[in-house]
């Protein structure tokens, strides 16, 4: 008889994803635990943290890492593609439904109410589910409702489809940021959150070329709106592929337990750095989608005061927007990431204030823009893109400050509550608030035609239909000239100067508190840490197993 003796050892890599009790319907993250468990390690103390590949630049990042943050931003890309190519078409839409600025603002703004209302929903559902699956299921629902608004013959069940555009989308600008935060940490994590948000711009921008180009090349808008579905179905397959990693594990806190809702919102009401950032936010929010989906319609008409331009079109103008939009955001989205990096190490509040003055030396610049543009196309043009890069400095960095002043557990719930905030006082008003101001300031200066013979036809219809004579004087038909729409519209539009500069303040007085919120949540996660060790310590010895032979 030989006597064997061994010991069992258990590793414990990755903590297994909580479910909430009695947890039904999507499936669980378990198959994902161990994604990052080659760059998570122990230290002395017990605690997780990420190894020193993590901070060597790009070079040490994994394939698997890279693969995911493509396939995020390329979704991210064709989502912003599919919200603003209805921005290059709208003239063309507005003519066949019969519809005016306020009816054409409410497109936009039907979808900005379903995508903040349903936010909420599944910022609940991202911290406790699968977000892949969750993500999979949002990006089908906005293509398939694309593809048949696409079909809609009138006005209100087009309108109706776009509405539930927005519930598809809110499920994965709600989530994609919170696993860009589970995979990377510090310098690495503000640089893919930069390369994830300047895809917005960029999608905007190719969202008003393809939508103009297409409906020109097949002589119809609802083409233009036929192009995002079918990558949003490569765009399922593409995140079915991607690997979900656990919340928190970067930061060491796989193990940090998920809060009641209710406590999640009590807490982020109470975090003054989140609250700020996201109220600075929504007046970035409120002032791009002004100036996106009404941008291309002003260009139109204060260039066509212009000689020679009478007969432009807004297929023309859309692209040259396009363009403007899509190099202001290659250059102004990693231009803030790029600032604050720099700027970190002698001024730890620079994120807030970075975003402050973007916002304050784009509302001279826009008011200028508005100013100048039935004087010189060029300049207004060059005054749009300096502007924008202004604008775009914001993006990354305040979902940069979300990240590192909440805890993980809460970060779904976190962008979902600051979308909420964002698009209700935001976007998803403002199209719809400067479409009704520029038609009351046109009933304001609405005056009767110069040329009584543009309105004979109208006068002796009215005459018939009164069955009595009618003359001029007796009935007055009124019309809106260029440039009634473009002064009408110009009025309407100097409304997000004054909202920028209300930004600016906001993003200031975040700038107070960011240290503090920020020290508070490093310490949350700490204390995860040490609960954990304690209970891994406190194990029962290995267990040790005699077999003889």
């Amino acid at each position: 008889m030989s006597l064997h003796k061994y010991m069992k050892v258990e590793e414990n890599t990755a903590a297994p994803e909580m479910e909430p009790s009695g947890g039904h319907g999507l499936p669980s993250t378990d198959s994902s635990q161990q994604l990052m468990t080659d760059s998570v390690s122990l230290d002395s103390n017990g605690s997780r943290r990420r190894t020193s590949r993590q901070y060597a630049g790009f070079g040490g990042i994994s394939a698997t890492e890279w693969f995911t943050v493509l396939v995020l931003c390329f979704v991210n890309l064709i989502n912003y593609m599919d919200r603003f190519t209805i921005a290059g078409v709208l003239n063309d839409i507005q003519e066949e439904f019969k519809i005016g600025d306020d009816a054409g603002g409410l497109l936009q703004t039907a979808f900005v109410l379903s995508y903040m209302v349903c936010a909420p929903i599944f910022g609940y559902l991202g911290d406790r589910y699968s977000r892949k699956w969750i993500m999979i299921l949002g990006v089908a629902l906005w293509s398939g409702t694309t593809m048949l608004g696409s079909i809609m013959p009138t006005y209100y069940p087009f309108l109706t489809f776009r509405a539930l555009v927005g519930i598809g989308e809110a499920s994965y600008s709600t989530i994609a940021p919170t696993l860009i935060s589970d995979l990377f940490i510090n310098d690495v994590r503000s640089k893919m959150l930069a390369m994830f948000y300047f895809a917005i711009p960029v999608g905007s921008g190719l969202g008003y070329i393809v939508g103009s180009e297409t409906a020109h090349a097949l002589g119809s808008w609802r083409w233009a709106l036929r192009v995002t579905p079918f990558l949003g179905v490569a765009a399922c397959v593409l995140i079915y592929l991607t690997k979900e990693p656990n919340r928190g594990q970067i930061e060491g806190s796989c193990n940090l337990e998920a809060t009641s809702y209710k406590e999640d919102v009590r807490e982020l009401a109470r975090n003054p750095s989140f609250m700020l950032s996201t109220f600075g936010f929504t007046c970035v929010a409120f002032v791009t989608g002004a100036l996106a989906w009404w941008g291309p319609s002003f260009m139109l008409l204060g260039l066509k005061m212009h000689p020679g331009n009478e007969n432009m079109t807004l297929n023309d103008v859309s692209y040259v927007f396009g363009i403007i939009a899509m190099l202001a955001g290659l250059i102004g989205v990693p231009l803030g990431s790029y600032l604050v990096q720099r700027l970190r190490p002698t001024n730890p509040k620079c994120d807030g204030l970075v975003c402050a003055w973007g916002l304050l030396v784009s509302a001279p610049l826009v008011y200028a823009a508005l100013v100048v543009a039935p004087y010189n196309g060029k300049w207004c043009y060059l005054l749009v893109f300096l502007a924008q890069i202004s604008l775009n400095l914001c993006w990354s960095i305040v979902a940069d400050i979300l990240l590192y002043v909440v805890i993980p557990t809460r970060r779904s719930t976190a962008e979902a509550f600051q979308i909420l905030i964002s698009h209700t006082f935001g976007d998803a008003g403002s199209p719809y608030l400067v479409g009704v101001i520029s038609e009351a300031i046109k009933a304001a200066m609405r005056r009767l035609p110069t040329n009584a013979e543009d309105v004979a036809p109208k006068i002796e219809s009215l005459a018939l239909t009164l069955n009595q004579n009618a003359t001029l004087t007796e009935y007055k038909v009124f019309v809106d000239t260029n440039e009634t729409r473009f002064k009408a519209l110009q009025y309407a539009l100097f409304s997000t100067c004054f909202v920028e500069i209300l930004g600016g303040v906001f993003f200031l007085c975040t700038a107070a508190y960011i240290l503090r919120d920020k020290a508070k949540a490093e310490r949350a996660v700490a204390e995860s840490q040490i609960t954990e060790t304690n209970t891994e310590t406190h194990q029962s010895p290995p267990v040790i197993e005699n077999e003889s032979s």
